[in-house]
Order: structure tokens, then C-alpha cells, then sequence
């Protein structure tokens, strides 16, 4: 069951709140509730794996007890519970990529494990090692069961996060029973949720249409123009950006229905001026995680410069390696590690070139430009599915003798709606403002921190009513007369 099918908005999303709202100040019954919906929304996909959800949830909540418990074990608990936790992802995750390569390296001949990725354990595997190791520094208090089970499962985050902190959303859960539903949750919820809806299943999803034949043929070896390689980056760098933000919107207003506030996941990050903006604005709640837990342990910037560069491009590479079990993604986190190396390193070498550059009004356009076009050519890393594909793809973006196509052989292979839905999700993403500044102007907001109001505003009540019903509209009709060109979403599979 995915977000943007008619089984979750029509059928299992409102059954789940009225279940939630009949039992809303009895006890603890409606976070019951909510946990057996979850579960159900989890095992939908495959039942099987229900247990390893379940088995997770338990384990790790007995070792945080002890944790907590226990001074003189903690830190035999914590190491057995994130060792527990790794040994799981390892096996699931990364067996199978493991066996291949050596498989190639030393000539083995291994039988290929086939092991089916598990949805979601990623994200509720590392937030609960953030939940052990949150333990062992006395940040994390012991908990009720049901409250955690909760943390842990609840359906609108569970699949492809925000990957949320225990301190972000239980004292919420405890504080919901001590309140009464507030009716305007409806109002926020509906709206985030519209919002996300129409990102993924109008523009991300379009925009897949124009970007999977050029990749697939460039996994087949075939020769590929610069003009057909650059529409497939940049629809892809747009469709990845619309199914993820959409993805996080759903989640965000899904929750917020409940009355849950869950963490603003993205930014507008293609308004980046800057790697390390970038990566402030991009998938927030992942590079919080990452910053807090691998990057910070391995001694963040408190062993020296060259150590804390050092640090940063470990983090990167494993980062990649978190989002998928290939060398693609190796490398593209990789890269992003060298640009942040080289923005660190003009940021404290530039000295006086770098004041002078700041003060200019070309050099904001200039940066923006630059740290996009570095964000596109590692996108091609991490959609490439062989580092052969990614190759061509590349040589073929960079080959300039075939940058001279002109606008009929664009359209000809694209179609004037397509280069018309590419520019539609370049004005979004660098013109408009992100879903929580849009909410914002209308008095809904749905981030937990303060909003910046943007320069487009949307008052009176009635008008952004009126826009979020034509989204709305848009995405139901592709839903229900195009069944056939939806999608899973791209974070699915991490």
C-alpha cells in the first residue's frame, strides 16, 4: 500500500482516523489502535515480514530498558544492540551485494542469496540505534511499550521516514491523551497531504516517463545524445526531488490528521547556493541523523581540520552506501564528500577573493548555478543502475559536439507537455515557495519550527482553498483513469 493509491486516500486513511477519533481520551486505546493500523499498513506489502518489524520493535526495546536500567551494562547492552541492529540490515540489505563481489574479486562462485530487501528497514533500523545510543547518554528515558511500539511503527513515517527522534514525536503521544482533538489538524493535514499528492503523481511521476528510457538504454550500451542525456538528468533530478518532497508531504499531513507534528524533511535545496546549503536543506532529517550519529562519533571537527575532512567523507560514503546496496551509490556519496571537502576548503581558504565574491550581485545567481549542475551529474551516479550506464551517461552529457540539437529534435523525442511539465517543475522548485512556506502564508503551518514567510501570498483563506482543490482534483483524475502510469516512490527501496 503506497500514499498515492486510492486503497490508502479512500479506504484505509479515513477507516484508520475514524478508528483513532471513536477512541480519542480512552486510556490508551487509540495509540492500540494506531499500532495494529500500522502493522496492518506495513504487512500489506508482505505479511511475512511482519515479524521482523515486531522482533525489532521488541529487541530493541529490552535493550534500551536495560540501558537505561543498568549503569554498569550499558555499554555491553549498547554494543549488543547496535551490533543486533547491523547484523539485521547487514543481512537483508547487504549480503547479496557482499557474496557478488566476492564472487568477482576472488572467483568464487557463491550462489546468489536472493534475499528480499525488507520495506523500511533503514529507516527503523538507524532510528532505533538513535534510540540505544540516546539511552546510553541519558537522553532517552524509559518509555511505555506502546508509546515505542508506536514511535516506531507509525504508518505515515514508517516506510520512507522523515526518520524522526523519539524526542520528537512520543512526549507528543503522551500529551495527545491528556488533550482533545483539534479539529483544525483536518484542515493542515488534508492540505500537506493534497499537496504531496500532487507532486508525486503529477510531476514526479510525468517526469519518470522521460527520464527511465534514456537511463535503460543507456544499461543497454546504446549511444545517446548530450541533448537527450541532459532532458534525462534533469527530469530525473526534478522527478526525484517531487516523489521524495511528495512522499515527505504525505507523511507530514497523514500524520498531522492524528495530531502529530513529524520534522520538515526538505527545504527547497534546488535553491542552494552552496554543497553544504544543499545538504542543510536536502532529506533534513538524514542528514541530521547522520551528522548526530556517525559523523559527530567518528570525532566531528574536534580532532583537527584535516581529521574533520577526513570524517566528513566517511560519512558521505557511508551515507551513500545507506541509500542502496551498489557501488553507484558508493560514488555518488563519494562525490558529494569531495564537494563538501572543496566547499570547506573555500570557505576557510578563500580569504579575500572569496569576501570580494559575496559582495558581487552575479556571484549568488553564479554559486546557485554551479552547485546545481554538481548536484545533476551526481544524480546520474545514483539513478544509474551499472557504473556502465552511469559512464554513458556522462560522456554523452559531456560530449559537445552533440550539443547542438535543436528544439524540433527535442520535441520530437519528448513532446511539447513533457518540456512543458520539465519547466513546470524547474519554476516550482526554484521560484515558489516550499510547501511550508506556502502553508504558512495561509496561517496553516505544519513545520514545528518557525517558518519564514515567502514573497507569494495566497490570503484570502478561500483562494489557497481553491488552489489545493485543483491539485487535489488533478492528482484523483490521473489516479483514477491512469492507474497504470503510478508509481512506487523512489525511496521505497532503500
Amino acid at each position: 500500500m503506497i500514499f498515492s493509491s486510492l486503497e490508502y486516500l479512500l479506504v484505509f486513511l479515513p477507516a484508520t482516523l475514524l478508528g483513532f477519533l471513536l477512541l480519542t481520551q480512552r486510556g490508551r486505546l487509540e495509540f492500540g489502535w494506531l499500532v495494529v493500523c500500522s502493522l496492518v499498513f506495513y504487512g500489506w506489502w508482505n505479511p511475512a515480514y511482519l515479524a521482523l518489524l515486531i522482533g525489532s520493535m521488541g529487541f530493541n526495546y529490552l535493550i534500551g530498558r536495560g540501558i537505561s536500567r543498568s549503569s554498569r551494562a550499558a555499554g555491553v547492552l549498547l554494543v549488543l544492540g547496535v551490533t543486533g541492529n547491523l547484523l539485521a540490515i547487514g543481512w537483508f540489505k547487504y549480503a547479496g551485494f557482499l557474496v557478488s563481489n566476492l564472487n568477482s574479486l576472488l572467483g568464487l562462485n557463491i550462489e546468489s542469496l536472493n534475499i528480499v530487501l525488507p520495506l523500511a528497514i533503514s529507516f527503523f533500523t538507524f532510528q532505533q540505534i538513535a534510540f540505544l545510543v540516546d539511552c546510553r547518554r541519558g537522553i532517552a528515558r524509559e518509555y511505555h511499550v506502546l508509546d515505542y511500539a508506536l514511535f516506531v511503527s507509525f504508518f505515515p513515517q514508517l516506510i520512507a521516514g522523515p526518520i524522526v527522534h523519539h524526542q520528537d514525536v512520543i512526549p507528543q503521544f503522551m500529551q495527545l491523551r491528556k488533550t482533545r482533538y483539534d479539529t483544525g489538524n483536518l484542515s493542515v493535514g488534508l492540505t500537506a497531504l493534497t499537496i504531496g499528492l500532487f507532486k508525486k503523481v503529477i510531476i514526479a511521476d510525468g517526469l519518470a516517463e522521460m527520464a527511465t528510457p534514456v537511463f535503460a538504454a543507456a544499461e543497454q550500451g546504446a549511444s545517446i545524445s548530450a541533448t537527450a542525456a541532459w532532458l534525462a538528468a534533469l527530469c530525473y533530478t526534478f522527478q526525484l526531488y517531487f516523489d521524495f518532497s511528495g512522499y515527505s508531504d504525505m507523511a507530514i499531513g497523514s500524520a498531522r490528521l492524528f495530531g502529530v507534528r513529524l520534522p520538515e524533511n526538505f527545504n527547497s535545496p534546488y535553491k542552494s547556493t552552496s554543497i553544504i546549503e544543499f545538504w542543510r536543506r536536502w532529506h533534513i532529517t538524514l542528514s541530521n541523523f547522520l551528522r548526530d550519529y556517525l559523523y559527530i562519533s567518528l570525532g566531528g571537527n574536534r580532532k583537527g581540520y584535516p581529521r574533520q575532512l577526513i570524517n566528513l567523507m566517511i560519512t558521505m560514503l557511508l551515507g551513500g552506501l545507506w541509500h542502496g546496496a551498489g557501488w553507484t551509490f558508493v560514488f555518488w556519496g563519494g562525490l558529494h564528500g569531495l564537494y563538501l571537502v572543496a566547499n570547506h576548503l573555500w570557505v576557510r581558504r578563500g580569504g579575500s577573493l572569496r569576501a570580494q565574491l559575496l559582495q558581487t550581485r552575479w556571484f549568488p545567481l553564479a554559486a546557485g548555478s554551479a552547485t546545481f549542475l554538481a548536484v545533476v551529474i551526481a544524480w546520474v551516479w545514483f539513478r544509474a543502475e551499472t557504473f556502465a550506464g552511469a559512464r554513458i551517461m556522462v560522456q554523452a552529457m559531456f560530449n559537445l559536439q552533440s550539443l547542438a540539437a535543436t528544439l524540433p529534435d527535442i520535441l520530437a523525442a519528448n513532446g511539447l507537455p513533457g518540456l512543458a511539465l520539465l519547466l513546470l517543475a524547474a519554476g516550482v522548485a526554484w521560484r515558489l515557495p516550499n510547501t511550508q512556506q506556502w502553508m504558512a502564508d495561509s496561517n496553516l503551518v505544519i513545520a514545528n519550527r518557525a517558518v519564514t514567510r515567502s514573497r507569494y501570498y495566497w490570503r484570502p483563506q478561500r483562494r489557497f482553498a481553491l488552489a489545493t482543490a485543483v491539485l487535489g482534483a488533478a492528482a484523483l483524475y490521473k489516479l483514477v483513469y491512469l492507474p497504470n502510469s503510478i508509481s512506487e516512490f523512489i525511496y521505497f527501496q532503500f
